[in-house]
């Protein structure tokens, strides 16, 4: 292939998904592969899902492996785990996948690498300064930038406001639970960004997830300091992401 290849993986509770990534425009190679993520979802196990998925392409040789992972990593190393098998608290998880993949892997909170991906390739595309990407789904994901630098896991969905945990009362998932009107989610997404706002002056606000499909219902609600601009990759933000991340880990690393 004459392509730039990486290989993008997006780790989910409920399902795995992985394709090859052209890194020149930041679109899927070949069509996406969903795997149901399986139970219980202890290391080994997704390990093997991870094996298959990047076995079922005709990968370049040195293509990498980015994943994207629904927890803090720290220096590759999962820190604590909420959605699946408690077991991978302490898991390397980039040598747990190049062991069974034989390829250079990195590996990135998941809200880091829909971030990553708005930034080199969607609605952040042209930004300066500090950019806040924030995905609202069942919680509220982060990711922040300093002049296209990622400051890693930052978890500002889970600053206390008003005594609750933000993503208690601002995540999608507390919209479609409290059955809330838009204009109703719109002003706890303003008492939650506001705050952020205040803490953090950021000159781009990016909202992705799932709902940012429907921006229009509730983005012109928000008034804030900060331009507010619905994500562009959606769905395909995780893959995208982390293959962009694992191109650049592996060029640095020399591979």
């Amino acid at each position: 292939m004459s392509k730039k290849i990486a290989f993008g993986i997006d780790v989910g509770g409920s399902g795995i998904k992985g394709a090859p990534v052209d890194l020149k425009i930041g679109e899927f190679a070949e069509e996406r592969t969903r795997i149901p993520t399986p139970e219980p979802s202890t290391p080994d196990a997704v390990a093997e899902v991870l094996r298959e998925l990047v076995e079922s392409y005709d990968l370049p040789h040195d293509a990498p492996v980015g994943v994207a992972f629904p927890a803090p990593i720290h220096h590759g190393v999962v820190r604590s785990i909420a959605n699946l098998d408690e077991s991978w608290t302490g898991v390397d998880l980039p040598a747990l996948v190049h062991r069974v993949t034989g390829r250079h892997t990195v590996a990135v909170n998941d809200a880091d690498a829909a971030g990553v991906a708005e930034l080199r390739f969607g609605a952040a595309r042209e930004a300066e300064g500090v950019v806040l990407v924030s995905t609202l789904g069942t919680g509220i994901g982060s990711a922040l930038f300093v002049d296209g630098v990622l400051l890693p896991n930052t978890e500002l969905g889970h600053l206390e406001i008003d005594g609750h945990d933000a993503e208690k009362r601002a995540a999608e998932s507390a919209r479609d639970r409290e059955d809330l009107s838009w204009d109703e989610w719109a002003e706890r997404l303003q008492r939650y960004f506001g705050a952020v706002e205040d803490l953090l002056s950021p000159d781009l606000i990016v909202i992705g997830g799932g709902v940012s499909k429907k921006h229009e219902k509730f983005l012109p609600k928000l008034h804030l300091r900060a331009p507010v601009v619905a994500a562009q990759l959606r769905n395909a933000a995780g893959i995208v992401g982390a293959a962009a991340l694992a191109a650049e880990g592996s060029a640095a690393a020399g591979v």
